[in-house]
């Protein structure tokens, strides 16, 4: 089995609330790294109905079941149980009781912050690293990540990407978002979903995705929140504090799994990968979950931006750390070329002083031409590290 790097964090926080809560995307492992981390606790889950009816009829009566602690699945699905958690931990006063998982990011979260602000660490859990692969001895090549994706079940049960992950697009992303809000038409939201997929590392332009699939500007954007509010999409912010520069203000989209965003894309088999017109765009994403990854899995915030004027100068991202910004360039060539230092130089040269840059190309890694460091996907993490 594969160890995730966040078990971790959660073990220790977990000696310092009474409540962790483990967010992510359908599938991410949230569950297995509940149990595998804590294993003493019971384990309810809160998608089984007859369990579901117990927590929301008789809160009181459920958590009497819960003494010593406990794993609640899914907590979405008894927002008001976390009122009685709340009285419940704190007529205890004392740590490590509960483990709350959910898959709903806005729902849960509203949830949360009103009933146990102060009492719960928050965590996110994405779909595998190629940190954690790495670790466990699994490594691919590039081309072999962007198709099969990170979620665990493909990787543990060695399944075929092209049916696993129809099978989880169909099973969890579109009966979660019939939860969520009142889609009626399918194929339109379907259509949506894969116009996302073609946009992937570009520009968000809700007037030009709306048209596409035939929708109005209004529910292109309520679309795109359940889509981030059900971790299938993310938007990277674009930097402009402090710069006296004309700056593109649109965030850029990407998929926090770059397989279900090649499997949207029509992608069915690694041959595909290879020839396909967005192969940068899907390198591009990810690198950048993969950075992302690095940050959530340390419990750590999204610390990242791109930057991109007015006249096109662009850098794919900038990590930031205090006032410290580094530029980050990614490109899907295992040739280097010294073209593709010219954004990172640019960045800091005219716009801020950074001690540090990087590209993110698929070549030879740990080289340094002055202050840019090049290096592969797979070793992201601990140039990352060398940061704090």
């Amino acid at each position: 089995m594969i160890k995730r790097r966040l078990a971790r964090k959660a073990k220790e926080l977990f000696t310092q609330y009474p409540v962790i809560t483990i967010t992510g995307p359908r599938q991410s492992g949230k569950t297995t790294l509940a149990k595998n981390t804590f294993p003493r606790l019971k384990y309810f889950n809160l998608e089984d109905i007859e369990t579901r009816t117990f927590a929301r009829e008789d809160p009181k009566g459920f958590l009497k079941g819960c003494a010593g602690g406990a794993i609640l699945d899914e907590i979405q699905n008894a927002p008001d149980l976390l009122s009685s958690i709340q009285v419940y931990v704190d007529s205890l006063n004392r740590e490590g009781l509960f483990v709350l998982t959910g898959s709903r990011q806005l729902e849960l979260m509203e949830s949360v912050s009103q009933s146990l602000a102060g009492r719960t660490a928050l965590l996110k859990l994405l779909p595998f690293s190629i940190e954690e692969l790495h670790e466990h001895g699994n490594i691919l090549e590039s081309d072999e990540y962007l198709y099969h994706g990170f979620y665990p079940r493909i990787h543990d049960k060695k399944l075929n990407p092209s049916e696993a992950l129809a099978d989880y697009y169909t099973t969890y992303v579109e009966r979660d978002l019939r939860q969520l809000a009142n889609i009626h038409n399918l194929h339109l939201f379907h259509t949506f979903v894969k116009h996302c997929a073609g946009r992937v590392g570009q520009l968000i332009n809700l007037s030009s995705l709306a048209s596409d699939t035939g929708i109005s500007h209004t529910t292109a954007q309520d679309w795109l929140t359940l889509l981030e509010a059900s971790y299938i999409i993310f938007r990277l912010q674009p930097y402009f504090a402090n710069i006296g520069k004309r700056l593109i203000k649109s965030p850029k989209l990407y998929f926090y799994d770059v397989g279900l965003a090649a499997h949207l894309l029509g992608i069915e088999s690694i041959q595909h990968v290879a020839h396909h017109p967005l192969k940068g765009n899907l390198y591009e994403n990810m690198a950048i979950s993969e950075i992302l990854k690095y940050r959530f899995n340390r419990n750590k915030t999204n610390n990242l931006f791109f930057f991109r004027d007015a006249r096109g100068r662009e850098v794919d991202c900038l990590y930031t750390i205090s006032h410290k910004i580094y530029p980050i360039e990614i490109k899907s060539s295992r040739t280097f070329n010294r073209d593709f230092l010219t954004s990172i130089e640019y960045f800091m040269d005219a716009i801020h002083e950074s001690e540090r840059g990087f590209l993110v190309y698929d070549g030879e890694g740990d080289i340094d031409i002055r202050n840019i460091t090049l290096l592969s996907p797979r070793s992201i993490w601990e140039k990352l590290d060398a940061l704090g």
